[in-house]
């Protein structure tokens, strides 16, 4: 299930990635290269972060998970690297963001 799972993330990943390279090789396609540099430096941003964060989360929610089951004291610690995970996400979707904005 695990296995499957991951596939299925990684694919979805490599689905938006190059989707935005197909935008982009179609503006390089028009004349206008650095618009379509741009989209495919957006989409392996927000790609690549949204992969990263996707695993690290799978990872350390089961560890979570199970330090919660042995001890419940340790949730405020185990929120503190559920929150950094997501800050990835975050800093990729905002990198996206920035470089579409240049445009």
């Amino acid at each position: 299930m695990k296995k499957k799972l991951r596939m299925a993330l990684m694919f979805f990943a490599f689905l938006a990635m190059f989707s935005n390279l197909a935008a982009g090789a179609y503006a390089q396609a028009e004349g206008k290269p650095d618009i379509g540099y741009a989209l495919i430096g957006a989409g392996l941003a927000i790609g690549l972060a949204g992969l990263g964060a996707g695993l690290g989360m799978g990872t350390a929610g089961a560890a979570a998970i199970g330090a919660l089951a042995e001890k419940p004291e340790v949730f405020s610690k185990t929120l503190i690297y559920i929150v950094f995970i997501e800050a990835i996400a975050i800093y990729g979707l905002v990198v996206a963001f920035m470089i579409l904005i240049r445009f």
